[in-house]
């Protein structure tokens, strides 16, 4: 088909070139908020005295036509137009004829997919805050239900001091959280409408920018209408943020596929969340883990594929910018999928409560409240840190945990212990008598849950 900016050109583009310079094959995700951009430009036309009542009327309800017969399957989006601006632009002429024409009056293309693609990513950054919110509950579920489900903390991946699980599973949430507040902080900053920018210098039109800006629930009208069309900075945020979302992801998966191995056997993955070997009958993998592991360098590509793609363009302009939007929209659709598969997954992920106590147990991971005992009746630290070596020497020749030696054995290395060591050492004393605020114990935990709580009934996901 003929192109809406021809006039210039004598001779038809060469159709590879045309299939090389053409977006329509990925642009195409744009039509809602290119029909909604569209709309709220024509209103600000016609408030202007640009176009007439007539006209704004005719066109609105040729887009509205257009979005309802695209949503319902009647008309096609196909690759015959360059982008999806032709596409909305050259249908809504054919269906109303000359007033279509005027659509276009006091923008370019290039404002145009500037406000399209923030309006794009404002609705992904709803969507994909939704899922971590979602998420933080199903976290937050578990963490309410274990604050006395004791396991060994870890450092190294060598067992280190007993937690619950209920704390272990706060410092997901804490991460997460912090993912949410990223994506709130990029609202904030890209929340300006682009719209009525033009190609670089603006338009002699006189346009009402704050009443687009606000018709789109923009907070106002981009200041420099050169960085309007140039910037994208967002959505290089947008992925810095993504990543770091992908990369708490892939922890906690690899931390679930380590629980799942036979050597660990902490949790038990829903049959759902699994799948078998064709060779090997007894298998049961963490395939969901392992993809959300996987695909995390997805998105750090695209990130990097950005920040590469941005980093020699003079301003304003320049087509190398069309490179932002299928590495985006990839990373977007896979972060949302990998976070509803990972709650999924985690929301119906069974706890071997205990196998992980026994884990605590064995692990030693009681040994530094074993040396504060001694400390606490007058043993230097520094001595007490050597009798606890020794001790932990004695039990694995014996193949047992220091609350499985006798008091006696217990006095053959130090005479310092009494009978209520064991209540010392015990998992239950060692957490809960860390009290500090972010500890484990039971009643610091407690609190950080309310907090929590209160956290996500304030920042509720968007409707």
């Amino acid at each position: 088909m003929a192109q809406l900016w021809g006039g210039r050109f004598t001779k038809e583009t060469d159709q590879l070139v045309y299939n090389f310079n053409a977006s329509i094959t990925f642009d195409r995700k744009f039509y809602r908020q290119d029909i909604e951009g569209s709309k709220a430009h024509v209103k600000m036309l016609a408030k202007q005295g640009i176009l007439t009542e007539e006209e704004r009327d005719q066109i609105l309800a040729g887009l509205d036509g257009i979005l309802a017969d695209v949503e319902n399957g009647t008309l096609e989006i196909t690759e015959e137009y360059e982008d999806i601006h032709s596409f909305v632009e050259a249908n809504l002429i054919d269906r109303i004829g000359e007033a279509g024409k005027r659509l276009h009056t006091g923008r370019s293309r290039n404002d145009q997919v500037a406000l399209d693609m923030k309006l794009y990513t404002r609705d992904e950054i709803y969507q994909i805050d939704g899922e971590l919110y979602d998420l933080l509950t199903t976290l937050l579920g578990i963490m309410k239900a274990n604050t006395e489900t004791y396991m060994p903390g870890f450092t190294h991946l060598q067992k280190a001091q007993p937690i619950t699980l209920a704390h272990h599973m706060g410092a997901y949430f804490e991460m997460f959280k912090r993912d949410r507040q990223r994506l709130a902080d990029i609202l904030k900053r890209m929340n300006l409408c682009p719209l009525g920018s033009g190609a670089l210098a603006g338009t002699t039109y006189p346009l009402d920018r704050d009443y687009t800006a606000e018709l789109l629930d923009f907070d106002g009208p981009t200041l420099n209408s050169m960085d309007s069309v140039a910037d994208r900075d967002y959505v290089i945020e947008l992925l810095s943020a993504l990543s770091t979302v992908m990369m708490h992801l892939s922890r906690f998966s690899e931390e679930i596929i380590i629980w799942n191995s036979n050597e660990y056997r902490f949790v038990e993955i829903d049959d759902a969340y699994s799948t078998g070997s064709s060779i090997m009958p007894q298998k049961k993998n963490p395939d969901i883990a392992e993809l959300v592991r996987g695909k995390t360098g997805r998105v750090y590509g695209a990130l990097m594929s950005l920040l590469t793609t941005m980093k020699g363009i003079p301003l304003a302009y320049n087509k190398d910018m069309q490179e932002d939007k299928e590495l985006t929209f990839d990373a977007m659709d896979t972060v949302k999928g990998c976070v509803a598969l990972f709650n999924g997954m985690l929301s119906t992920l069974r706890f071997r409560k205990d196998v992980m106590e026994a884990s605590a147990k064995n692990g030693f991971t009681n040994a530094t409240d074993a040396a504060d005992y001694l400390v606490n009746h007058g043993v230097p630290f520094r001595d007490a840190h050597g009798i606890i070596g020794r001790l932990v020497l004695l039990c694995i020749e014996k193949d047992c945990a220091i609350d499985d030696l006798s008091l006696a054995e217990l006095q053959s290395v130090s005479p310092v212990f009494e009978e209520d060591i064991y209540e010392a050492i015990s998992l239950k004393t060692c957490v809960d008598k860390r009290l500090t605020i972010g500890a484990p114990g039971r009643a610091a935990m407690e609190k950080v849950i309310r907090e929590e709580e209160a956290y996500l009934e304030k920042n509720k996901k968007r409707a």
